[in-house]
């Protein structure tokens, strides 16, 4: 089985600890990894990313920063602040990429918080630029507009770009997030014109969803059609990793060294 373009979040595999999920990984033939910072408290981080370059798996990014929105400019200056650490954390560890997550505020306004996202970027750019690391604007479904993302299609992320427009502001395309949108073929041929296509996430659609955050499918368990928008990102440029983010609650009380054993399989039978 070929897993050398499969790269997995730790947050997958959440009850391993990052000792445990690298060299898991790497036993199992994985390519990449993508790092969740929750993984690297109280850790050195530099040693952290040598031990994982070590076992030849390549750090695709650090997940996550953004959430910049906020009533209070205090709270936008320290969300700002806390990116930038994101952006250093990354540096460190040797991941190219944070994704940002970009946040919302319940009964904020939408254009509002849209702008403050687009401002917090900016804001946070030139460390960005010093450290040449890349951020992914990561659109969310639109049921987490109220207090996640109010960036919840590609079309809205891409807009971000065109007012930035700036070479290391790109998206991170979630399947799980964008699967329903009638312009997506459109918008993923959009954003490889453009050179933002920075990353692509995987997992499935449980019908019925019984948690609109911890309820994600193993890929083949639901209803995305993940085999063509693989066909989609690749035909629009994207040669990098198929990374699995997977949220469960039913996945992370399973055994792990078998969820992992699944995840293989699923991903070369459906994606």
């Amino acid at each position: 089985m070929d897993s050398s373009r499969l790269c997995v979040h730790t947050i997958t595999t959440k009850p391993w600890p990052i000792e445990v999920a690298m060299d898991k990984y790497a036993a199992a033939g994985i390519g990449g990894i993508t790092v969740w910072r929750q993984a690297l408290e109280g850790r050195n981080i530099a040693k952290v990313g040598d031990d994982l370059r070590a076992r030849n798996l390549e750090i695709v990014s650090l997940c996550r920063g953004g959430f910049f929105p906020n009533k209070t400019p205090e709270g936008r200056a320290e969300a700002i602040e806390e990116n930038r650490r994101a952006i250093r954390e990354a540096a460190e560890l040797g991941a190219p990429l944070v994704v940002l997550v970009c946040g919302a505020v319940p009964g904020h306004p939408l254009a509002e918080s849209r702008k403050q996202i687009a401002d917090g970027i900016a804001a946070v750019l030139p460390l960005a630029e010093e450290l040449n690391v890349r951020l992914g604007i990561e659109p969310l479904h639109p049921m987490y507009a109220d207090d996640r993302s109010a960036i919840n299609t590609m079309a809205s992320a891409n807009a971000v770009c065109d007012e930035l427009d700036h070479p290391l502001v790109g998206l991170a395309v979630d399947a799980y997030h964008v699967w329903w949108d009638p312009d997506l073929a459109a918008q993923i041929a959009l954003t490889g014109e453009k050179n933002r296509l920075f990353a692509f996430h995987v997992c499935d659609w449980l019908t019925p969803t019984t948690d609109l955050l911890n309820d994600r499918g193993l890929m083949g368990e639901g209803c995305i059609d993940l085999k063509g928008m693989r066909a989609l990102v690749e035909a629009a440029g994207f040669t990098g990793y198929h990374e699995v983010e997977i949220f469960s609650n039913r996945w992370w009380s399973a055994d792990q060294d078998e969820f992992l054993a699944r995840i293989q399989q699923a991903y070369a039978e459906h994606c």
